[in-house]
């Protein structure tokens, strides 16, 4: 198997990853306690129209249909014995409009978090995640997935588990987490503790970041904390679409493409080599992108005042860290008085 994403990374020096799966498959009839999963083998062809979604707007990446696609997850929905099945489905819906597509599209076998707390705060062991993992990772693997892309991530433990698993299944892949309780992960980390996470670990990812999270502004600040260190491995920002609201019984991202547009192009002077979106970023918003992306020449890092101006808002002072990530000190002055 050739390394897909490595290649890409070698010739480009920027990448489009896709955007949103639950917003888009919500707008095509799944109901909030219903398990995406399911429709790999119900409703393939909703699974399709979704990749191609990302493939007509340019990305060079999606994420397959697997986000929940664990024991754990599915067992929710008592379909703990299908992970490999359903898995395999995911990839192989991805895999078979990818070859057709006339470019180089990468095929990412998205992996969530197992919804289990690890030892010794939870009951989860890391050899039962390690296992859980490793089950998801050969069904993507067996579906023809490039990468196993693990998202939405807040502990380092679960971040170590999924990484020996993924060694087992002899699978490159990525992996982010998500900063949204005032610039940390839900169980502590800081953007400066992601890097070195990620570049310690002995089975290191491609690429690493972020995604969801609260806002496109509090993810971009992140990507500069991430930035500031320096790493070594390329760094993805998957934001969301703007702010969530609850609108007429739905809810709503309130980013608009053209905000998604500053967004991409403000990410990829901040650092990230891959960039797409999360929860709310729907097809016209990938289409702005990638034109932001391919038609705004480089710029200098932006400042976070920048961010704030033209994304909106952080959702806190601060990004977790006593030095803010290892943004300048006279950005964070600036930015409090504001």
């Amino acid at each position: 198997m050739t390394n897909a994403l490595a290649e890409l990374l070698a010739e480009r020096d920027w990448l489009m990853a896709d955007g949103a799966t639950g917003t888009n498959l919500f707008n095509m009839g799944l109901t909030s306690g219903d398990a995406p999963e399911f429709w790999n083998v119900d409703h393939p062809d909703r699974i399709e129209k979704l990749y191609q979604f990302a493939i007509d707007a340019g990305s060079d990446i999606f994420l397959t249909n697997s986000f929940g696609g664990n024991a754990s997850r599915l067992k929710l929905h008592n379909g703990q014995d299908r992970v490999r099945e359903l898995n395999k489905a995911a990839a192989e819906l991805g895999r078979n409009l990818a070859d057709k597509a006339g470019r180089k599209i990468v095929v990412a076998g998205s992996v969530g978090p197992t919804g289990d707390i690890m030892l010794p705060v939870g009951t989860l062991s890391h050899a039962d995640a390690v296992e859980m993992f490793h089950e998801q990772a050969e069904g993507l693997k067996e579906g023809g997935a490039d990468v196993l892309w693990l998202e939405t991530i807040s502990a380092p433990e679960e971040f170590r588990a999924a990484a020996e698993a993924f060694k087992l299944a002899d699978m490159p892949w990525c992996g982010t987490m998500s900063f949204d309780t005032a610039g940390r992960t839900m169980m502590g980390l800081t953007s400066a503790g992601m890097v070195e996470l990620a570049q310690s670990i002995e089975n290191r990812p491609l690429a690493f970041g972020a995604n969801c999270g609260t806002g496109a502004s509090d993810l971009l600040r992140s990507v500069m904390g991430f930035s500031a260190q320096a790493p070594e491995l390329p760094i993805i920002a998957k934001g969301n679409a703007g702010i969530p609201k609850y609108v007429e019984g739905h809810i709503h991202y309130d980013g608009t493409p053209e905000l998604m547009g500053e967004y991409a192009v403000m990410a990829r002077d901040a650092g990230a080599t891959i960039i797409g979106g999360c929860c709310g970023t729907m097809p016209e918003h990938l289409r702005a992108m990638r034109e932001a992306l391919e038609n705004t020449p480089r710029g200098d890092r932006p400042t976070l005042e920048e961010i704030a101006t033209k994304i909106g808002p952080f959702s806190s002072d601060n990004d977790g860290t006593e030095d803010d990530g290892g943004a300048p000190k006279r950005e964070r002055n600036r930015r409090r008085r504001g």
